[in-house]
């Protein structure tokens, strides 16, 4: 299925990115480096006529601030939609990786796969965000700029490239950069 263009971008660097926390559902403010990502992003999107765009963001604080500060020069109204929220992790929420790393490491023995997301106590589940994300999608009449986080924007990018859920871990998930989607090909943009 070809889409709208679509212009995502992951919300900037949070305390607890730097932290090491899992966040999933919770909150945590963006550092000053996740300020300046997010002005980056805005200096990239005003290569853009975004007059056609519609601009989504989760409803999580993170990805709402790296919006307005993204979009600061532009006056747009910005949708929410629940489904471009991160996968929520359950029991994980704020704990350290390293701790879950520590006391479950079978999950984490082929390095960095993100297949472990799908393992916490009371968490969503990465078919859970599939499904969801394809839905969001399935809607989309027309371009779109998508602010969200890390799982997420690897689950909408694999609908729009048409690759199987299972390969999400192999796409990148940056912060800082926009990942511009347009006609079943891809391109990272960065300063």
């Amino acid at each position: 299925m070809l889409y709208p263009d679509l212009l995502i971008l992951r919300h900037g660097e949070t305390v607890w990115n730097c932290a090491g926390r899992i966040q999933g559902a919770a909150d945590s403010p963006l550092t000053a480096f996740g300020r300046d990502q997010a002005a980056a992003q805005g200096r990239l999107l005003a290569a853009f006529d975004l007059s056609v765009f519609q601009i989504w963001t989760s409803p999580q604080g993170r990805a709402i601030e790296t919006a307005h500060i993204a979009l600061q020069s532009q006056k747009r109204s910005i949708r929410r939609d629940s489904r471009l929220a991160e996968i929520r992790m359950g029991d994980w929420t704020g704990v350290e990786r390293s701790e879950i790393e520590r006391q479950i490491p079978h999950l984490f023995e082929r390095g960095e796969n993100l297949i472990w997301y799908d393992h916490a106590p009371g968490g969503e589940g990465l078919e859970a965000v599939y499904a969801r994300t394809g839905s969001f999608l399935a809607e989309l009449k027309q371009p779109a700029v998508l602010f969200t986080h890390g799982i997420t924007l690897r689950m909408l990018r694999c609908h729009a490239l048409g690759l199987e859920r299972a390969t999400f871990a192999d796409l990148s998930g940056e912060q800082g950069v926009i990942y511009h989607l347009s006609g079943g090909g891809q391109t990272c943009l960065c300063e």
